[in-house]
């Protein structure tokens, strides 16, 4: 753990949160649980075709697990910078929670369906031409309030900036933070209305909006590499 938390303060950030809390446990256990609910099967199977069915979902379980462990490690971040438990932290964070658990079925349903190749309307997975287009919308909606909520636990710990003495490089990777999740959420924002606007045939398009995440973090990341290096060196 010390190895995690030397990573995260590499940038300076000087680490408020590093005792486990109560929020942390309880957190962790929502994301625990959320992992758990995308496993293929709890049992284990008796057959070799039983066993044969099960390896077909690995590869959605991996994709779904990764984008998990993504949620949870800026959860891990934001609570082992701040160490906020506040009521407004609390408030926000539940929130974010909730979202996830909802979040873990259409996640482990899209990702599904697109492993197996069944992105056609005419495919069995999808009843009529609008259910692509909801599935779609559901994901959409999931993926943007997540890091919607992320921006508002960013912005409740600026708001305490003088009770958290933040320095001047500390303020600006809170804001910084609040610029990428606000970039990611704009990527939601836009599969949603994709979804919603664009015609049944064509409402898959929604899920290549977010191909432009893989072209967002890296600028976003040298970015804030060169304001930090017109920051000078960290003090703490």
């Amino acid at each position: 753990m010390q190895a995690l938390n030397d990573h995260l303060a590499k940038d300076g950030f000087r680490l408020r949160g590093t005792a486990m809390s109560r929020v942390d446990a309880f957190s962790d256990v929502i994301f625990g649980f959320a992992l758990t609910l995308l496993v293929v099967s709890l049992e284990v199977p008796h057959t070799f075709e039983e066993l044969h069915h099960s390896l077909r979902g690995f590869i959605p379980f991996a994709i779904c697990f990764t984008l998990l462990i993504l949620i949870w490690y800026s959860h891990f971040k934001f609570f082992r910078r701040y160490g906020l438990h506040d009521l407004g932290t609390i408030a926000i964070n539940s929130a974010l929670l909730f979202v996830v658990l909802f979040y873990v079925y259409p996640l482990k349903f899209l990702f599904t369906v697109l492993t197996a190749g069944w992105v056609s309307q005419d495919n069995a997975a999808f009843g009529t031409g609008g259910q692509m287009r909801e599935l779609m919308l559901l994901y959409s909606v999931g993926f943007t309030a997540v890091y919607s909520f992320f921006i508002a636990l960013y912005w409740n710990a600026l708001r305490q900036k003088r009770h958290l003495t933040l320095n001047p490089r500390e303020e600006f990777l809170t804001r910084s933070s609040m610029i990428e999740y606000a970039l990611m959420t704009s990527v939601g924002i836009i599969s949603i209305l994709i979804a919603l606007f664009a015609p049944s045939n064509v409402s898959g398009l929604a899920g290549f909006v977010y191909i432009a995440l893989a072209i967002i973090g890296p600028i976003h990341g040298r970015w804030e590499h060169r304001r930090l290096l017109r920051l000078g060196p960290a003090s703490h």
